[in-house]
């Protein structure tokens, strides 16, 4: 086995370069702040915490750079040592419902050489609203349905997180529908419509309520949808005659006998699984003195 002589300038240069590693991995920083603040907006001072006087940073060209390809979203200002946002910051454009959102930079020293991590925690605002899919929602209710009947609503979305997004739904008042609102595996709200008085097409076709979805945001922020019901017919009435006693008279202008005119009743048997007309009449019709009981549709 060959062992090669290491040199004495060879192991100084690689000791240098174990300190510069050691030293990139201490004094990293964490601020946070809201999304959608200016540009140019002061989160923190670099010099202050990391114990940097003012005069090193420009005499060590102190910068602020990124990892690998990723944006730059802050800047050092030489002369105070404040660190500031270079532009307005979307959470939900750039980490979207994540719970954490993290951006990393690094501050650069050179003479000699220093990094330090830079974590910029991204804070989530209440600015988006409730929203639905879509503008209406339509539900088709038999007129038959039974008090207590539920019917599942379409859930409102919202691009914020935790507390500011939705925490509830509002129902307008109505006499026939009640609200109730449920929590789903993963946290999200959604309701259901709950029929506390039966339909009645014959004297309410169509119902049209609003409902509301707000969310936990201080102030909080809302949206609405139309919830449009058509009312079903079911066959819940009995045909009903207009009069309850009808008066029928006939005449005969035949001599004596033949002008005698005798009422008969018939008891008429109907298939109505025949019948495709929907109005009926009886007349009484008198043929000399034998009267006959017909049956006519129109």
């Amino acid at each position: 086995m060959e062992f090669k002589r290491i040199s004495a300038s060879d192991f100084s240069l690689s000791f240098c370069l174990v300190l510069v590693v050691a030293q990139s991995a201490i004094g990293d920083v964490s601020y946070s702040f809201p999304e959608e603040m200016k540009g140019g907006s002061v989160i923190g001072n670099l010099a202050k915490d990391l114990g940097l006087s003012l005069s090193s940073l420009s005499a060590r060209k102190a910068r602020v750079d990124t990892e690998g390809n990723q944006k730059r979203y802050c800047d050092i200002n030489l002369n105070t040592g404040e660190l500031t946002i270079t532009e307005r910051i979307d959470r939900e454009g750039l980490c979207g419902k994540k719970a954490s959102c993290v951006i990393t930079q690094e501050l650069v020293l050179e003479s000699p050489l220093e990094l330090h991590r830079i974590s910029l925690h991204v804070q989530d605002i209440n600015d988006n609203a409730p929203k639905f899919k879509k503008d209406l929602i339509k539900l088709e209710i038999r007129e038959s349905a039974v008090k207590g009947t539920r019917y599942l609503l379409d859930e409102a979305l919202d691009g914020d997180i935790e507390g500011n997004t939705v925490q509830n739904y509002v129902l307008e008042n109505n006499d026939h529908f009640s609200l109730s609102v449920h929590t789903n595996m993963v946290g999200g709200k959604y309701g259901e419509l709950v029929l506390e008085k039966e339909l009645d097409r014959e004297k309410q076709q169509e119902v049209s309520l609003i409902l509301t979805a707000v969310d936990g945001g201080t102030p909080p922020r809302s949206g609405t949808v139309t919830i449009y019901v058509t009312v079903l017919d079911a066959n819940d009435n009995t045909p009903v005659f207009s009069q309850i006693v009808y008066t029928v008279t006939a005449t005969d202008p035949d001599w004596r006998q033949n002008g005698t005119v005798v009422y008969s009743l018939f008891r008429l048997v109907i298939d109505f699984h025949l019948c495709t007309l929907v109005t009926t009449e009886i007349h009484l019709v008198v043929v000399d003195s034998k009267p006959f009981c017909a049956l006519s549709t129109r």
